[in-house]
């Protein structure tokens, strides 16, 4: 009897000892295959991060040094966002991605980093990632005509939000503030766009930009060929 009882004894700690390493298994296996776009958290992990909002880090305290721009530190903000966002930051994005504040000296709230994906003058299409820290506006312009036509565009919206300014309709109530760098705008009437909308300009020669909302804003833009001849700021201290 008391041989029974031990063998018992024994073969329960032993399952539950198997038991124990399996789940660990598990767990590791989840935690290291990670799903969705988590990229290897575990599923509780993966739920928080949905349930966060990206915001604001980098402040032009970080953007300048002695009053020169330093396009580095703008970049690992870009990157900052794009960790968050699950953006991956491609061989491509490391040697053609760009930022700028414009010449305006604010990179917290008046520039942008972009990539041109195309643009092709020949059949006259171009491809765009707009990319837009929390708050940030490109300056507001217009596209015309140069020996290339004037350049039309559409924009949607990946990751985050964003304003989506107009000179084109009546002024719209709760304007966001305008940076006081930026000084005055044409625009006045907005829509805020969010993920998966897709919005195109207006009327091709009219002035408009892009504000991203607090959380930053990702933003695809297709168009005809971008030149930049053609390109007119309203504050024309403003320069790409």
């Amino acid at each position: 009897m008391k041989k029974c009882i031990t063998k018992n004894l024994v073969l329960g700690v032993l399952f539950l000892s198997i038991v124990s390493c399996a789940g660990k298994a598990a767990e590791s296996s989840d935690v290291n295959s990670g799903s969705g776009n988590c990229n290897g958290s575990s599923e509780i992990n993966c739920k928080n991060k949905k349930e966060m909002t990206y915001s604001k880090k980098y402040t032009n305290a970080d953007f300048y040094k002695n009053g020169e721009f330093q396009q580095d530190i703008a970049l690992d903000a870009m990157k900052d966002m794009f960790s968050f966002y699950d953006v991956p930051f491609t061989e491509l994005m490391e040697k053609d991605m760009w930022v700028t504040d414009f010449g305006l000296g604010d990179f917290e709230n008046v520039g942008m980093g972009g990539i041109f994906w195309v643009n092709d003058a020949e059949q006259g299409y171009f491809a765009h990632a707009i990319y837009l820290l929390p708050g940030q506006m490109i300056p507001e312009h217009a596209h015309v005509k140069t020996d290339f036509p004037a350049k039309h565009e559409t924009w949607m919206v990946n990751k985050g939000w964003a304003y989506n300014f107009s000179e084109v309709g009546e002024e719209s109530a709760n304007m966001p503030a305008i940076p006081a760098s930026h000084g005055a705008v044409k625009s006045k009437n907005f829509v805020v766009q969010k993920v998966g909308e897709v919005l195109p300009l207006k009327e091709i020669g009219t002035y408009h930009f892009l504000m991203a909302g607090p959380e930053g804003a990702i933003v695809d833009e297709w168009a005809t060929y971008h030149d930049n001849g053609g390109l007119r700021f309203t504050n024309t201290s403003a320069a790409l």
